[in-house]
């Protein structure tokens, strides 16, 4: 029979999100293509330094056992095959299980998502965030100079998420934007009984919320909610994850606090935002992905 994903998280992931190819990626910039192909070939068997993904992959890597395959890690990237082959020695070097690889030379490589059945993508490109976006794969760019948590809590991985625009719809988001904080507050009480709809990030959650509930685990699972909602805005957000029938184990509803002090104390392996302001707070203390979606990254 052929392999399957089927039942596992699947996270695919650009070789500079697994990664440090920034060096790499300066000279494919200043120089070009031949002269970036020529620097991987010639570091072939020099082990790539980590990038800001990597301790989130090796984590989640970390719920396989024997005959227990439970998460799926694909680097898919715009990489040449043999830019690939440096991706591939480097992670069997660093220890980690990555058996499956697309790389396409240029070409987008969000379209092998749906084959992949990917729960999550990962890349410094942005165009190739939102073209994922686009084909409802939960996405995020990766901002490589990004602090890192993911030493602490070695049996845990932890994941947070902002709530409108990424677990939710934009739908209150928009009201905000066009009315202000007190229609918000008013649309949000007067819709506290209707769910909001899902955002690009419910299927991870999802996700993680079925691995969660599976039997002895060799890690644990930790999801928090980290949103500039407050009372009583608070509730319809809550209400919506009951409908939906998904816990999270922490919820931050800040009320335009600053997030990244928060974020410090949660130590994330990773944190989801879909506003750039947030992102650049988030990532002085941990690993952060912008999600370019909704009426904040409207392209004008």
């Amino acid at each position: 029979m052929p392999y399957s994903v089927e039942g596992k998280l699947v996270v695919a992931i650009s070789s500079r999100a697994l990664f440090d190819f920034e060096e790499e990626n300066r000279i494919f910039e200043r120089d070009g293509e031949a002269a970036y192909i020529a620097l991987q070939s010639a570091r072939l068997e020099v082990p790539a330094r980590h990038g800001v993904a990597f301790p989130l992959v090796k984590k989640l890597l970390a719920f396989n056992a024997p005959g227990q395959s439970r998460v799926e890690v694909v680097v898919l990237s715009k990489n040449d095959p043999v830019s690939g082959l440096r991706v591939f020695k480097s992670a069997q070097q660093a220890g980690l299980a990555v058996e499956r690889g697309v790389f396409t030379r240029g070409r987008n490589p969000y379209e092998y998502l749906g084959p992949l059945k990917a729960n999550l993508f990962l890349s410094a490109n942005e165009a190739d965030v939102r073209g994922a976006l686009e084909a409802a794969v939960p996405a995020a760019r990766v901002y490589p100079e990004s602090a890192q948590a993911a030493s602490r809590h070695a049996g845990e991985v932890r994941i947070a998420f902002d709530g409108d625009a990424v677990l939710f719809s934009d739908e209150a988001e928009r009201v905000f934007q066009k009315d202000g904080l007190d229609a918000f507050t008013r649309h949000e009480t007067t819709h506290v009984l209707t769910p909001l709809p899902p955002g690009p990030f419910k299927p991870l959650l999802e996700a993680l919320h079925r691995l969660q509930a599976e039997k002895s685990l060799p890690m644990k699972i930790r999801t928090a909610l980290v949103t500039a909602r407050s009372a009583p805005a608070h509730e319809r957000a809550i209400n919506t994850l009951m409908n939906w029938n998904i816990a999270v184990d922490e919820a931050m509803f800040l009320g335009g606090l600053d997030k990244g002090a928060f974020l410090k104390a949660f130590e994330p392996d990773f944190y989801f935002d879909d506003q750039s302001g947030h992102i650049e707070s988030a990532r002085l203390h941990v690993a952060a992905g912008h999600v370019p979606f909704g009426v904040a990254n409207l392209k004008r």
